[in-house]
């Protein structure tokens, strides 16, 4: 396929990035600590922690990790929190160290946390005592040897912090009781690290920066391997593409979207520190009122998020009486933005709502909107910088503009592989490198890319992924169930419901009955919101059961 995008490009956006620009995320990063260290780089609850203080932080906490847990270099390291100044300070002490990151949602089940636990092989993991109880369930069956608790409040100043831990634990009751009599507290690690002694080991680009657990498109989730270079990659793709809007050392993001997520973790999290820039973490972004108020305290310049979160803030009238004279950047990724979200957003704003694609896989950017585009276009834009971008058939011949076929990338993006699967690697990525999305998509006469449907069974909730197989393996745990399919149903709001189709040995089984069994299995964007029973599921002369028709059917219903 040609490339007609590069005609169309914004003059100051790059064709290509120089991947050998750093040697490492480590290097990326003391770079940046270096050239910025007195400027603020994350605040928290009104605190502020500067570049300078989040290295010292950092490299006390990867001293702490190879002199007194003695882990060594590409030991892997869970990390389970949401948006909170200890994130960032336990990401680039793993980093530091040479070892991996393995980011862990917090609101897992101990079905779900033990899964990753264990194919991970995390040796330590870092938890906010919230969720420690959930870590309690199944730490002793995996291979968990050291457990690193931190409260919501512990890199506040004293009087702040005091009052935090108090109101969460014992007001707001939000930390269940929990017993992990060897855990150790991440304020004592840190204290104790910042006497030990930091030795910097060899890390390069082709090291293991992450495992990043996503679905793929079958099966439990799968730890997709980024290494060092992925990420750099993708950080300078980015900073490629948006750049032109940006200054150096002087942008203010919104960071509500969770630092655990693959598309907040490169964009704000990594490209905006290789800017140098604050970096405003939300914790709690579900709490609209609370989330406009801080804003309101804040300069803000930039600002991602999904659909679901744009839609809300459209629709609060706080949020409308806010200043946006500063707003220079509003991203959306993780999930399709819709039409009417992106022209209220522009209306309201006055900025453009660009949309990014990509996968967990990808690291996670494949194609960027343009920083100067008109408005919204209903695409994805174009290939970031170094990034190529093909259509295929089923036979794997690349289409003509405007043919519809599944849509291929490829760059120095693109994960290493599955972590210890080889077979679901091959089944995703070619001898050419080439990544197969499952996305079907097509290019039109300037080179915009759109996505009109999904080849793939994922179903896309809010921008975070649900794979069929683990609600089906949940639901088929109800006794009374014989069999079930799941499928996403189209939801304005949301993008995607999953929705299950059950067939039943005892008809005394109601909807709300699996949806509570659900519950218990299932973090809550994975839970079933729809349930319906049928005497028998459409299957192939094999005896597979066709998701896709029942997928069509809801779509045409």
């Amino acid at each position: 396929m040609d490339q007609p995008w590069i005609n169309h490009l914004p003059k100051d956006v790059p064709a290509e990035i120089n991947v050998e620009q750093y040697s490492s995320l480590v290097d990326m990063f003391e770079t940046a600590v270096a050239k910025y260290e007195d400027q603020p780089a994350f605040i928290n609850m009104g605190a502020t922690l500067t570049y300078r203080k989040l290295e010292e932080r950092s490299r006390a906490f990867a001293a702490y990790l190879q002199n007194e847990l003695k882990l060594e270099k590409g030991d892997r390291v869970a990390l389970m929190m949401p948006n909170l100044l200890q994130y960032p300070i336990a990401l680039f002490g793993v980093l530091r160290a040479g070892m991996v990151v393995v980011n862990v949602n917090p609101l897992y089940t101990p079905r779900e946390l033990k899964h990753q636990l264990i194919d991970s092989g995390a040796k330590a993991i870092v938890v906010v005592s919230n969720f420690a109880r959930t870590l309690e369930e199944v730490v002793d069956q995996t291979p968990i040897k050291s457990v690193i608790i931190t409260r919501l409040g512990d890199q506040l100043s004293a009087p702040k912090r005091t009052l935090v831990n108090f109101v969460v634990k014992y007001i707001k009751k939000l930390v269940p009781k929990y017993d992990l009599p060897h855990a150790l507290s991440m304020r004592d690690t840190l204290s104790r690290g910042r006497r030990m002694q930091y030795i910097k080991p060899e890390v390069t680009n082709d090291d293991l920066a992450f495992l990043q657990y996503t679905g793929g498109t079958t099966g439990v989730s799968k730890g997709a391997m980024l290494t060092h270079g992925n990420i750099v990659a993708n950080v300078l793709q980015a900073d490629g593409a948006y750049s032109p809007a940006l200054d150096d050392g002087s942008e203010f993001v919104v960071t509500a979207l969770p630092l655990y997520h693959i598309f907040a973790l490169t964009v704000n999290c990594l490209l905006f520190l290789h800017k140098g820039s604050q970096n405003l973490l939300i914790t709690n972004p579900r709490d609209i009122p609370g989330f406009v108020a801080e804003l309101k305290k804040y300069p803000f310049t930039a600002l991602t998020g999904v659909n679901t979160l744009f839609n809300a803030l459209v629709n609060s009238e706080d949020f409308a009486q806010l200043d946006f004279s500063g707003l220079k950047l509003s991203i959306g990724g993780g999930m399709a933005v819709q039409k009417a979200v992106a022209d209220k957003w522009q209306a309201l704003t006055k900025t453009r709502l660009l949309e990014g694609y990509g996968l967990t896989e990808a690291s996670p950017l494949l194609t960027c909107c343009p920083y100067n585009l008109a408005g919204y276009n209903g695409s994805i834009g174009f290939p970031a910088p170094s990034t190529l971008i093909q259509i295929r058939d089923d036979n794997g011949n690349v289409l003509a503009q405007g043919e519809k076929g599944e849509l291929f990338g490829k760059g120095p993006q693109v994960m290493k592989g599955y972590w210890q699967r080889p077979e679901e690697t091959a089944k995703v990525i070619d001898t050419d490198g080439w990544l197969a999305t499952g996305d079907i998509g097509y290019m039109d006469e300037k080179g915009f890319f759109y996505i009109v449907d999904r080849k793939k069974d994922m179903i896309l909730v809010s921008g975070f992924n649900v794979f069929p197989n683990e609600v089906e393996e949940v639901v088929a745990m109800h006794p009374k169930v014989i069999e079930v399919a799941a499928v996403g149903v189209p939801n304005e709001a949301s993008g995607e419901l999953v929705k299950v189709f059950v067939v039943t040995k005892d008809k005394s089984l109601t909807a709300e009955g699996i949806i509570k069994h659900c519950r218990i299995h299932l973090t809550g964007y994975k839970v079933p919101k729809l349930v319906e029973f049928r005497d028998e599921l459409p299957k192939t002369n094999v005896g597979k059961i066709l998701r896709r028709e029942l997928r069509d059917e809801v779509k045409h219903a």
